[in-house]
């Protein structure tokens, strides 16, 4: 299914029942008082937080939402049944903005329910307008209009582990090594054009798309990836050993780039805890020279890991290492 983490909606609450004109009938009252009931109450529009990231791929083709109109009222002064509320399910981190009064809406716990729009209240039976000098009222009005209103609905997600890195670090192989999410894969940049998701001992594994230099301002994928890295609780950045080939500055200067591009971005992105995987130890070969990198990396006081996805002892090796920081 598509992964999808924007989305524009219209909304629209129930309209309240209408009032109805009715007459007591008694035995031996030829002509009783007035007991027309109250229209119904619409049903409102609401929002409910599911653990499902991919449920916005849903409403792709289903933009327009209206909750139950209330029903009309009743003789023996009963109101009408309320229409039934529409509950909107949304994943987890999904920040909802009504266009048209700029109040937002934060999805931050699974089952959270949000009250986005109130249904219209009943119109009043005959009932209501008995009096003294009105003793057969006739009268009774309609229901109002529910609130209607646009959304914007963004998707923040929340994962335990966010890979970050130049396109092409490995990030994508790594997911699908550690987790079988069977998430997409090229030898070019930018395969992965959105978030993948895989689940690491009961943690959630965020495989977010390759960065590069510029990213915090908008260039190649942009700050439509870097948002989805601030509700991560740890970033395992990697990098390859390929940069120190091809890179001018090497690994190092390619690390930075990230580092800055967290940080000029804000939200606090830089200041996550950060475990570093040096990448595709197998283009390098030479022993001596990859612990040495390693002792560089070492020295920015992460934990720093090697790895080549082409030997399952070091991939088995990491994944240990790594369930052991997440517990």
């Amino acid at each position: 299914m598509a992964f999808i983490d924007e989305l524009n909606i219209h909304a629209k609450a129930g309209r309240g029942g209408t009032g109805v004109v009715r007459w007591r009938r008694e035995k031996f009252i030829d002509k009783g008082g007035p007991n027309g009931g109250d229209g119904g109450r619409g049903g409102n529009v609401l929002a409910r937080a599911i653990r499902d990231v991919h449920v916005l791929a849903k409403y792709r083709h289903k933009k327009d939402f209206e909750a139950e109109s209330g029903y009309e009222g009743e003789g023996g002064s009963r109101h009408g049944r309320s229409g039934n509320d529409l509950y909107i399910d949304l994943p987890l981190g999904s920040i909802i903005t009504n266009q048209e009064t700029g109040q937002v809406y934060r999805l931050e716990k699974e089952g959270q329910e949000e009250l986005l729009l109130k249904g219209g209240n009943g119109g009043f039976g005959n009932e209501h307008f008995k009096g003294s000098t009105n003793v057969a009222p006739k009268e009774w009005t309609p229901g109002k209009d529910g609130e209607e209103a646009d959304f914007k609905i963004e998707l923040e997600l929340f994962a335990d582990i966010g890979l970050v890195g130049l396109p092409n670090a490995g990030k994508s192989s790594l997911l699908n090594a550690l987790t079988n999410a069977e998430a997409k894969i090229g030898d070019y940049a930018f395969t992965t054009l959105d978030p993948n998701l895989g689940a690491f001992y009961g943690r959630i594994i965020a495989d977010i798309p390759g960065l590069i230099e510029g990213a915090s301002a908008g260039k190649g994928l942009g700050t439509k990836f870097l948002r989805h890295i601030k509700r991560t609780k740890m970033l395992l950045h990697l990098v390859s050993f390929e940069n120190e080939l091809t890179q001018a500055g090497g690994m190092m200067k390619v690390y930075k780039e990230i580092r800055n591009e967290l940080k000029t971005y804000g939200d606090g992105l830089d200041e996550k805890e950060e475990v570093i995987l040096l990448t595709k130890t197998d283009v390098v070969g030479d022993e001596k020279a990859i612990a040495k990198k390693k002792k560089e990396f070492e020295k920015l006081g992460r934990k720093v890991f090697t790895i080549s996805l082409y030997d399952d002892e070091s991939i088995k090796a990491f994944s240990d290492e790594l369930a052991k920081i997440v517990e």
